[in-house]
């Protein structure tokens, strides 16, 4: 049954509709930009700085912070910015690659990986699947979050809010890709920041002050010593999934890959960083703030959805469009990311297929809408918001960090082969799945990454040869 009111319903509709719809107004102006397939794919060397640091937030900031996020707030207080450090930590360690990468001109990370161990469609193959993986649970976190921050307030069924989200994020990315998807992020996200802040302290203020959130909170999740409230296995396993996860981001890559300088390759990803800790000030306040007004919800990531049943109308409707841009511009850019691998990677490289520029873009757009399909069925099916990020976080890392980061530093002095990636993919991943299934103490992420980089360092000194002394201008190029 709906907690909320006709009018409340009607409002929350039409702020809904009203966010969509600048979104696809934003998309089809920009996306005017994506005049060849490579601009609809990776937006190439196209975006300001400003633009990349906005996007990287408004991307990352997604469903994931409004539910599963909220609901670290609600149970274990602080603990939230633990996530959100490892994000931060992700993207300052990627920041030392981060000007190669921009230099080689990338569109995947599976250009990467091909570019430190040679063309091998295997390897490929493999690479495409663990980079696609993490943006792929983001879409499907991002539609489970829409349907459940929504139903408890509407009533409306999981399958018609999943399929209502869906349509939202097709008219985001379908205009023009990463070029439409880029420039819409940046006005939601800046819409996303102010928000966030605005939010967190109304929440704050409709439990009654942060002095009764004190009263009515234990203390052991407002104090400072709730940061480790959530408890160290759960920290560790973030530490073993989250910040490898990052570094093996598509996401933040094709940002990198598409700055319009060099120069703003590195300061983009420490910028956007910084500003993942405003999900945590959101997160945090949010979460307390419910359990004070509400302790005994019988789920914690129902506590952003039984919060929207509090508000009074004007801040439901304002809030519920927050909610909206938030959720379509972080499903937008994951589904636009898992398209890209489809097409550069299965498609092209793999499958070896080319075709003209239009067709490539109508390809584009009809997996666009078959991948958006997919994920609104799982997300029907498997409607935890949490667990899809943990585990594409990990298995995504087993199979990427050592390869692109060990390949990374073996390269400039052997010249690795294929095998080596090959060989250091799959023990990732069994390791992982093992690791898992045996439910370990230390997090499964750790020993699929371990396995990965032991079977690597391995195979590049079983199968790889040194380098020969290179040009001075190469070694420039590489560095």
């Amino acid at each position: 049954m709906p907690t909320g009111s006709t009018g409340q319903i009607a409002g929350v509709i039409i702020a809904s509709l009203v966010v969509i719809g600048l979104g696809a107004a934003m998309s089809v102006y920009f996306g005017r930009k994506a005049k060849t397939s490579q601009d609809w794919l990776g937006a190439t060397e196209s975006l300001p700085l400003f633009v990349v640091v906005i996007t990287q937030f408004a991307a990352a900031a997604g469903g994931g912070v409004l539910i599963a996020h909220v609901g670290i707030g609600y149970k274990s207080g602080w603990s939230v910015f633990v996530y959100e450090a490892c994000v931060l930590v992700g993207f300052l360690l990627l920041m030392l690659i981060a000007r190669w990468l921009r230099q080689q001109r990338f569109t995947t990370v599976p250009d990467v990986i091909t570019r430190l161990f040679g063309q091998n469609r295997a390897v490929t193959a493999i690479a495409a699947l663990a980079a696609l993986v993490v943006p792929f649970g983001w879409l499907a976190t991002q539609f489970v979050a829409f349907a459940q921050l929504f139903g408890q307030l509407t009533g409306i069924s999981m399958p018609v809010l999943v399929a209502v989200i869906m349509l939202g994020s097709l008219v985001f990315v379908l205009p023009g890709g990463l070029t439409s998807v880029a420039w819409a992020d940046f006005v939601f996200g800046l819409f996303k920041i102010v928000m966030a802040i605005g939010v967190a302290i109304y929440g704050i203020h409709l439990a009654g002050g942060w002095t009764h959130i004190t009263e009515t909170v234990p203390q052991r999740l407002w104090a400072l010593e709730g940061v480790t409230a959530v408890g160290w296995q759960q920290i560790w396993l973030w530490i073993a999934a989250i910040v490898p996860g990052t570094l093996t981001n598509q996401l933040y890559y094709q940002r990198v890959f598409a700055t319009k300088k060099i120069s703003d390759a590195r300061l983009g990803l420490g910028l956007s960083g910084i500003t993942m800790l405003v999900s945590g000030v959101y997160a945090g306040c949010i979460g307390l703030a419910v359990r004070s007004m509400n302790p005994n919800l019988a789920d914690e990531e129902d506590a952003a959805g039984w919060l929207l049943t509090q508000l009074p109308s004007w801040m439901l409707v304002v809030f519920g469009a927050f909610l909206v841009s938030t959720i379509v511009a972080t499903s937008g850019a994951a589904l636009q990311s898992v398209v890209v691998n489809l097409i550069r990677d299965v498609y092209q490289n793999i499958a070896g297929k080319q075709t003209g520029e239009r067709k490539t873009v109508a390809l584009s757009r009809l997996i666009t809408v078959a991948v958006s399909v997919l994920a609104a069925v799982l997300a029907v099916v498997f409607p935890k918001a949490l667990s899809w990020l943990v585990a594409t976080y990990a298995y995504s890392a087993a199979a990427l960090a050592a390869p692109i980061f060990l390949g990374y530093l073996l390269h400039k002095h052997r010249r690795l082969k294929p095998v080596a990636a090959l060989g250091s993919m799959i023990a990732g991943i069994i390791g992982c799945g093992v690791a898992q299934v045996l439910d370990t103490t230390v997090p499964y992420a750790v020993y699929g990454i371990g396995a990965s980089a032991a079977v690597l360092l391995l195979l590049a000194a079983t199968t790889s040869e040194k380098r020969t002394p290179t040009p001075a201008k190469e070694l420039v190029r590489e560095a």
